[in-house]
């Protein structure tokens, strides 16, 4: 099962280091039933479009969370895809979430298929897509625009052998 998982710069550089994503439990998104539901037109391809793109709004989340920790990662989305066996995969389809599962292990770094991360055009925006998160959440309108405008941007595909690239400074 492809599974995609939410993740920062440096969260990404501490799993290479560490030689998995973890610990577990993790959560990350799929095809799930609920998201073939609700998306019925859908084909595979397109559904997983569409739980790349909830992971990439939990990375928005991460990235906001560091930065109320008082750590400054660079304010690009990233998203790791991987294969898992679906039994490791829990759905916890949430309303706004409907791809959302979580993992009962971590996920070694061979199980990982691709990386998914923000171009540098798409810095401004995400930046202030993470500036505009509180407003938005208590349903200030304009700062929910702000936020969709981060997912105006295209994440970048790269493969395994090019995230050492990725993270060098």
């Amino acid at each position: 099962m492809r599974v995609y998982l939410p993740c920062t710069l440096p969260a990404l550089a501490a799993a290479v280091e560490a030689g998995e994503l973890g610990p577990a439990p993790l959560t990350g998104y799929a095809v799930t039933p609920a998201l073939i539901e609700w998306y019925a037109s859908g084909d595979t391809e397109e559904l997983e479009y569409v739980a790349l793109t909830e992971a990439a709004r939990a990375s928005l989340r991460m990235l906001a969370a560091d930065r109320a920790d008082g750590l400054s990662p660079a304010p690009r989305r990233v998203v790791v895809a991987a294969e898992v066996p679906e039994r490791s995969a829990t759905a916890r389809a949430e309303l706004e979430e409907r791809g959302r599962v979580h993992l009962s292990a971590p996920i070694p770094m061979a199980k990982v298929a691709a990386v998914h991360i923000d171009d540098e055009e798409a810095v401004p925006d995400v930046e202030a897509a993470i500036a505009a998160l509180p407003a938005s959440d208590a349903g200030d309108d304009d700062a929910r625009f702000t936020v969709d405008g981060a997912e105006a941007h295209e994440l970048m595909w790269y493969a395994t052998q090019e995230i050492p690239d990725l993270l060098r400074p």
